[in-house]
């Protein structure tokens, strides 16, 4: 056993922060992710910072990553420069046997600086994109480890080897296994041969990075689950809407056509149910990945994460992807747990994703690099109710920018030649239901909101066109 901790950080594809029992939802069962809220401390009100891209979970993954905040990537989060000091990366100079297993989102140099060895890895394929590399969850090509980072753009193979089935995205048609279980299964044998691994010596620590394509659409899963989650037996969210009040600049893209205009309830009530159903298959799996490390003797020096990159509407405010800055999309589950972390205790401290390098510094004493920008969690991990961030800034694209402080929210959206405000009261009405905006006792808060958000976009250099283009829209 080394003197230093393991870090065994799991990510999950377009989870959103409600979806675990342990924290009030009682629709959906996670008896393992709920074990794992009972043994460290889960911070209730993570973020992530918004989006350059329509695929929200590239700048939400580079910026986790690095630490850096959504307008210091390299563009939209493609790519990790050298410049750019990435969290495995730093473990790997620091120590550490850093290993890869599932999704990544940026570019093969960076993936090379970061790993020490992997397996099974998604995204490097020349289609490249989730929908276009395969036929779903039953079907997914993924490339063995390689060190110098030359993957070939034409190979990959799918796990195991099937021809595509008839109906690609049909629920629950299995052929093959499912992404969950393939990348479950991967970190299994790594953690069990450890540190029989490539690269690994028995005074390294390791860091196993694994990064899931689950629950993202298609919601595809074992039959099994298929009578848990029933569409009849789930309940609509109360913010749930046929279709959103205005144009907020984004109501066109992939996601929000995944469901036919205006929302009708028994749909989306389906879609819920396939979305609970992905996540339980994911908590099952998460459970057999912990049993792993109590049995080889290594849970009490293995420091977990449990995160999402990013939420998603499924039905919320007429919506059905992450492409706004609601709640529903840019809040995720954080939930950290190990030596040193204090058991079954819940915080409400404001953070982001990318505070996650810090904290992770902190947690195995190494130094952090000048390069990372995030605020370490430690004083909320200490202490509940220390305050990590007094305010939040969210950005998506050129059209929508958002600031919390307190209870407040402020959206301000110029999408279409109109502008539109939201303000909303997160204490009294959680699902943003209720503007607020129009109201005179409110003036006041909308008038420091709108300037807290100008304090953020100069801090953060949000001078990009995209930011010009969104104020010039602004003005009266």
């Amino acid at each position: 056993m080394t003197s230093r901790p393991n870090i065994l950080f799991i990510f999950t594809d377009d989870q959103r922060f409600d979806t675990l029992s342990a924290l009030g939802n009682s629709e959906i069962e996670t008896p393992n992710l709920d074990q794992l809220v009972a043994r460290g401390t889960t911070f209730t009100h993570a973020h992530i910072m918004g989006g350059t891209s329509p695929a929200v979970c590239m700048p939400s993954r580079a910026m986790m990553l690095t630490g850096r905040t959504l307008f210091s990537l390299d563009r939209q989060g493609q790519c990790i420069p050298p410049e750019h000091t990435a969290m495995p990366e730093w473990f790997r100079l620091n120590g550490y046997a850093t290993a890869h297993i599932g999704k990544w989102h940026q570019d093969r140099e960076s993936h090379a600086r970061c790993f020490s060895t992997g397996a099974k890895i998604f995204g490097f394929n020349r289609k490249g994109g989730w929908y276009e590399a395969c036929n779903g969850h039953w079907h997914i090509p993924v490339h063995d480890f390689d060190p110098t980072g030359e993957y070939d753009p034409n190979g990959g193979y799918n796990d195991p080897a099937v021809a595509p089935f008839e109906a690609p995205f049909e629920t629950t048609k299995e052929r093959g296994r499912h992404s969950v279980e393939v990348f479950t299964d991967a970190a299994i044998e790594f953690v069990r041969n450890y540190p029989d691994s490539a690269d690994a010596a028995s005074d390294k620590p390791f860091f196993l990075y694994l990064a899931h394509i689950a629950p993202h659409d298609p919601r595809q899963y074992p039959a099994r689950f298929k009578d848990r989650y029933n569409a009849d037996t789930v309940s609509l969210p109360p913010n749930f809407a046929s279709r959103h009040p205005f144009d907020n600049g984004e109501l066109l893209v992939r996601d929000e056509l995944l469901e036919a205009h205006p929302r009708r309830p028994e749909a989306v009530r389906q879609h819920i149910a396939d979305y609970y159903a992905l996540i339980a298959m994911i908590d099952e799996h998460v459970g057999r990945l912990l049993d792993c490390l109590e049995e080889t003797g290594q849970a009490d020096n293995t420091i977990i994460v449990f995160s999402g990159d990013n939420g998603l509407a499924v039905g919320q405010h007429g919506l059905m992807g992450k492409q706004n800055l609601y709640d529903h999309s840019v809040r995720v589950p954080l939930v950290v747990a190990g030596p040193g972390i204090p058991e079954n205790q819940k915080t409400d401290a404001l953070c982001y994703l990318l505070d996650l390098f810090p904290t992770l510094c902190d947690l195995a004493e190494l130094p952090i690099p000048e390069t990372v920008e995030g605020k370490s969690l430690m004083p909320a991990i200490g202490e509940p109710a220390s305050t990590i961030r007094t305010t939040l800034h969210f950005a998506y694209k050129g059209v929508q920018r958002a600031v919390r402080a307190g209870k407040h929210k402020l959206i301000e959206y110029a999408a279409g030649g109109k502008r539109h405000t939201q303000l909303f009261d997160l204490e009294a009405d959680p699902y943003e239901t209720a503007n607020l905006v129009t109201r005179p006792e409110h003036t006041e808060t909308v008038a420091s909101l709108r300037e807290e958000l100008r304090r953020w976009q100069d801090e953060l250099g949000d001078d990009q066109e995209m930011g010009k283009q969104f104020w010039c829209a602004y003005e009266a």
